[in-house]
């Protein structure tokens, strides 16, 4: 019996030990189902990436990574061209590092950064905000100088023609400049910051340069054009409408033109005593033989008191009028009177009787009293 019950007791200390080991091991490892052993959830963005760097051509930006939960073991890049509002990207081939050097191609763009965290349960992806508008990387360099056109001419307005720039400039700025006969000892005319320049009586006798300075997000850089021609003084006045040919209306004209009463006819062709009415027809001219329109037309016969004298006239369109004249007791002047002398005047409404651009004139008809 004694040997039989140690066995017994024996078995019983192994089972019991090896149920101790379980517990143990179980401990340990956790009991299947617990959920002890969970994986790691992917990287979670908590900080947007960023850039640094200045947005012009040929500087380089550098992406920060942003912040991260779950502890990513590796980031990658890509870089993207955007509108200047940052919408509208698309991915620039090869751009794959965290630094990225700046193209021509990307001048009047932003440019973004997406960083890419993983870890060894998955990957995520976080956008940076837009740089700034990529600008040329230097100032403008001009490639054909500015040039003015105009009259070089007191009175005539000049015009400055930016020229052929490189680099983009965005805006443009002129300084007009005041110089010798040979275009040189200039000195900046006050005031003149115009692309147009009115030529003063102060420029007559000098030549003129226009300066030019476009402008870019790199800098500023000028140029000058050659020297205009002397500066010819304002032409003298003449009084008459500057062009043109035809009729003209008689407030057009001033001194020191003049009118010219340059045809006058009477009917009857020879006067008589019968001729109780005669009609004079006048014809006024200025500015080289152009017709003049509302000139005021005067005629009387000379010596006073053979013919009626008529109310001014006015010329038309084709710078004629036509007055009646009505005979009077003073005619004939003389017993062999051979010639009816009669005075003209033509001027302008509003001018003094013997000034402003009138003219007169004493015309003689012949006269038969047989």
């Amino acid at each position: 019996m004694t040997g039989g019950t140690t066995s017994r007791r024996r078995r019983w200390l192994t089972a019991a030990a090896i149920a101790v080991a379980a517990i143990a091991v179980g401990a340990v490892f956790g009991t299947p189902g617990t959920g002890n052993a969970a994986a790691q959830a992917a990287p979670a963005n908590t900080a947007v990436p960023t850039v640094s760097g200045t947005a012009q051509q040929g500087s380089t930006l550098t992406a920060d990574n942003g912040t991260w939960s779950n502890s990513p073991t590796s980031f990658a890049y890509a870089w993207s061209r955007c509108d200047t509002s940052g919408n509208a990207c698309s991915a620039i081939q090869g751009a794959t590092a965290q630094t990225y050097q700046l193209q021509q191609a990307d001048v009047g763009s932003t440019i973004r950064v997406v960083v890419t965290a993983t870890n060894a349960d998955g990957s995520a992806q976080a956008t940076s905000a837009q740089t700034a508008v990529v600008s040329s990387g230097a100032a403008p360099a001009n490639t054909a100088p500015p040039t003015v056109s105009g009259t070089p001419q007191v009175g005539s307005t000049l015009t400055v023609a930016n020229g052929t720039w490189n680099g983009s400039p965005t805006s443009f700025a002129y300084a007009w400049s005041r110089c010798d006969k040979n275009g040189g000892a200039c000195t900046a005319i006050a005031g003149a910051t115009a692309s147009t320049y009115p030529i003063a009586q102060a420029d007559a006798g000098s030549t003129l340069r226009a300066t030019v300075t476009a402008t870019n997000a790199g800098g500023s850089t000028p140029a000058t054009t050659v020297p205009t021609a002397v500066i010819a003084a304002a032409p003298a006045p003449t009084g008459c409408p500057p062009s043109g040919t035809g009729v003209i209306q008689v407030g057009d004209v001033s001194a020191p033109a003049r009118l010219a009463i340059d045809q006058q006819t009477i009917t009857p062709g020879v006067v008589t005593p019968a001729a109780q009415t005669i009609q004079v027809h006048v014809r006024v001219t200025a500015c080289g033989g152009r017709p003049v329109q509302g000139a005021l037309v005067y005629v009387t016969a000379v010596p006073y008191n053979q013919y009626s004298v008529p109310p001014e006239a006015t010329t038309g369109a084709d710078g004629s009028a036509t007055l009646a004249m009505t005979q009077r007791r003073g005619f004939p002047a003389a017993r062999q009177q051979q010639l009816l002398v009669m005075f003209f005047r033509a001027r302008k409404p509003g001018d003094p009787l013997t000034g402003g651009i009138s003219t007169r004139l004493l015309v003689s008809f012949p006269v038969s009293l047989r």
